[in-house]
């Protein structure tokens, strides 16, 4: 049997743990720049305020229901992730991250009778242990569980747990699951699905094989048998290594000079090495890139890309901060108002095998001594303790007006309570 955790409106949840004022209120949290909602609190759903939809557009709402803006606080956000993902990791013998806020369990030896009250009780102790709301769903697969765990959110009186396990409510619940919502059902193959009049689950489960061989790849095959009750997706066991790691952001204004872009590009650098080495990876390229707003027809507008090869593959801030300004020195045109950057390696391959040179010009072990007594600083008192000094610091080219401390990883930013 598998199992999905399903944090509840995640972002609005972590928010909520640290500011109990938020509960039973209408509460968005936005995109980059405060641009578009990418969280909502139920009570932000039912008043009609969409997913994706930009602030703006709801400014009606926000005076009218007293709606609660958030900005992004990603540091906060992955610590409280990090949490809720220890917690699981005590209480089932593996789990698969899946995103930041959903984890597979496995859930192997425990009885099919006791697996509902297994699952309420695991809930109950995600919420006691971190304060987030989660939905659990079980089932013979994973594509099933997925199913299950929207069904807690859809219906409280599951209190936090659903277990689908009998072949006859498995078959009313995929009548009533439109295609188009099935886990790794695409854009395309629903609207190939909808012009063959195949409109549900359960309609899909019907289909003939020699039907799915003719019209789906292998992954919609597999989606096929899932639904089937035949687990056909592997569960690792290992969170796998990124294959190409890649930092950029929009501004909340054009960036002009080249001062302004090198602050960026060197602090998305140091990020992306850092997230490298946390993987104990390293990279054979890099990429820059730069562009304009391409909204604004009345600016000149300028796309550009840079890419850098090292003789040897690196993990040193150093080295790429450098191979990284450099590379925008050379892409860089003045006059041109600059919306976004960003950087991207690729070509990721283990630290430990590493290909040497014979004319390498990198003090190789003194940056590795380097990097990790920065990392183990950083990690100790708090993210950019310790930091280059061109990285300066981009806050000043961002739109966070609704931004929340970060409590769990900022001393200076810790939950005061006054008695």
């Amino acid at each position: 049997m598998f199992g999905l955790c399903d944090c509840n409106n995640f972002f609005v949840s972590c928010e909520r743990v640290f500011d109990p004022s938020l509960e039973g209120r209408p509460v968005v949290v936005l995109s980059n720049n405060d641009g578009c909602i990418v969280s909502r609190s139920n009570e932000a759903k039912a008043i009609g305020i969409k997913m994706g939809q930009p602030l703006y557009q709801i400014q009606d709402f926000i005076k009218k229901y007293d709606v609660a803006v958030r900005s992004s606080n990603y540091q906060l956000y992955g610590d409280m992730s990090g949490r809720v993902m220890t917690t699981l990791k005590q209480h089932v013998p593996e789990i698969e991250i899946y995103s930041i806020d959903e984890a597979f369990l496995l859930l192997e030896g425990y009885p099919i009778d006791k697996l509902k009250e297994f699952g309420e009780r695991l809930a109950r102790t995600v919420r006691r242990n971190t304060g987030i709301p989660v939905s659990i769903g079980m089932s013979h697969t994973k594509t099933l569980a997925k199913i299950a765990s929207k069904l807690c959110k859809k219906y409280p009186k599951l209190n936090s747990a659903c277990l689908m396990q009998r072949p006859e409510d498995i078959r009313k619940v995929l009548e009533k699951i439109p295609v188009a919502d099935v886990w790794g059902i695409g854009r395309k193959q629903a609207k190939m699905f909808n012009e063959c009049h195949i409109e549900t689950a359960a309609q899909l489960c019907d289909l003939p094989e020699e039907w799915i061989d003719n019209r789906l790849n292998i992954t919609g095959k597999r989606t096929w048998l899932e639904l089937k009750g035949t687990p056909c997706i592997e569960f690792s066991h290992d969170q796998a290594d990124k294959q190409s790691i890649t930092v950029s952001r929009s501004f909340s204004k054009e960036l002009y000079t080249l001062e302004e872009l090198h602050e960026t590009i060197t602090t998305f650098s140091s990020i992306a090495a850092e997230k490298l080495r946390r993987q104990k990876s390293v990279a054979q390229e890099l990429q820059v890139f730069i562009f304009t707003n391409r909204h604004r027809e009345d600016r000149p507008q300028h796309f550009e890309c840079a890419q850098v090869q090292f003789d040897t593959a690196t993990d040193s801030t150093l080295e790429i901060v450098k191979a990284a300004t450099d590379a925008l020195k050379r892409i860089y045109r003045n006059g041109y108002g600059y919306k976004k950057s960003g950087v991207r390696l690729s070509h990721i391959t283990p630290s430990s095998a590493v290909q040497g040179t014979l004319f390498d010009t990198v003090d190789r072990p003194k940056h590795k001594k380097l990097m990790a007594a920065i990392d183990r600083i950083n990690n100790q008192i708090g993210r950019e303790s310790v930091k280059l000094v061109s990285q300066g610091t981009i806050t000043g080219h961002t739109n966070r007006e609704h931004l929340s401390p970060r409590y769990t990883t900022r001393w200076d930013e810790i939950l005061v309570v006054k008695v």
